[in-house]
């Protein structure tokens, strides 16, 4: 019995510290899991107040504010070809050649006009020479029908005593006749004449057209040269796609081709992307470099805001709003038109504010 009992007391012994074990293994497991489950997923940022700015970035150019704008010449009725043109951005003096326009259209519509023209005035002499021969024929033929009429009514066989009544009918008739072919020899000349200076009205209004492009032609050869008004720096107009012209391009009479601007005072024109231009205003603070002087900033405002945004490159769907910036200063060593400029416009500014990560 004593073996017995002694037997339960240890195997009662185990199961205590088989029960104290499993506790101790439950309570680290749970531990673990709690940590590992319960630990935050989203990560946290301590937020504080301070200085809050906003700022956008543009790129663009720089042009001046005002400028003296150069045409092509006007008096042409045709497209126009350059033949050479000075470097963009080239200083000239005034009076000194810029462009120069091809001369070959003009020369050959003054080969072309004279030789119309020589023609015209010959074919108007040939015409004037026929009126005048078809015009002396028919004033034959009016003298004799009108000699004939006055020999009919004064040879007209009227004595009803002398005359049988067939012989005065007969005579009637001729003088009758001979005062239709009178009729008819003034008409048909009458007719002639006006048949004839209207031919020839028509070749002079021929010979007139000859003449005008004759003019049109020499003015055009007196304007080949366009030329500086002005000392300055010469700027090409720019296209679309922000590239110049170029020797063989075609321009239209009247279009503006160039500019010579004053250097004294300039202005940046830049893009401000669609999607970055919400808060966008007239009046904002800007800073501004040139590519060319990253070392050099210049504060800016903005000056005015396209109301509509339009894409930049055909076939490009991105759209930007043209923004013009107002320079503090102008710096004339550094800044010249067609530059390209990069610039940051503040939307917002405030002394203390709160920000939170995107």
């Amino acid at each position: 019995n004593a073996t017995q009992e002694k037997g339960r007391q240890m195997t009662s012994s185990r199961w205590r510290l088989s029960a104290a074990i499993l506790v101790v293994v439950a309570i680290a497991t749970s531990t673990v899991l709690a940590r590992t489950f319960l630990r935050p997923t989203v990560p946290t940022y301590r937020i504080h107040a301070a200085p809050y700015v906003q700022r956008v970035s543009a790129e663009g150019l720089l042009q001046a504010v005002n400028s003296k704008p150069i045409l092509a010449p006007r008096r042409a009725r045709r497209p126009l070809t350059i033949a050479w043109m000075v470097s963009d951005g080239s200083p000239v003096k005034k009076g000194d050649v810029i462009l120069r326009i091809e001369a070959t259209d003009f020369e050959k519509e003054l080969e072309r006009g004279l030789s119309e023209n020589k023609i015209a005035a010959q074919q108007v002499v040939q015409a004037q020479a026929a009126r005048a021969g078809k015009i002396a024929n028919l004033d034959r033929d009016v003298t004799m029908s009108k000699k004939e009429l006055h020999n009919a009514e004064r040879f007209q066989n009227r004595d009803e005593t002398i005359y049988s009544r067939m012989e005065i009918i007969e005579s009637e008739i001729d003088t009758s006749l001979a005062r239709h072919k009178t009729d008819h020899a003034e008409s048909a000349k009458t007719t002639q004449d006006q048949l004839s200076t209207a031919g020839i009205e028509l070749l002079e209004i021929r010979q007139r057209q000859a003449q005008l492009s004759i003019d049109r032609a020499q003015q055009g050869l007196n304007e080949l040269n366009v030329v500086a008004p002005h000392d300055g720096i010469v700027v090409f107009e720019r296209d679309w796609n922000g590239k110049t012209l170029q020797v063989g391009d075609t321009v239209w009479p009247g279009r503006e081709i160039a500019s010579i601007p004053d250097l004294g005072e300039m202005e940046a024109e830049v893009y401000v992307l669609e999607a970055d231009a919400g808060g966008l205003e007239v009046g904002q603070n800007a800073s501004l470099i040139v590519e060319a002087s990253p070392e050099s900033p210049c504060a800016a405002t903005v000056k005015q805001i396209d109301p509509v945004a339009q894409p930049r490159m055909r076939g490009l769907p991105v759209q930007y709003f043209k923004v013009i910036l107002e320079l503090e200063k102008t710096d004339p060593r550094i800044m010249k038109p067609g530059q390209r400029v990069l610039a940051r416009i503040v939307l917002v500014e405030l002394e203390r504010g709160i920000t939170i990560p995107i």
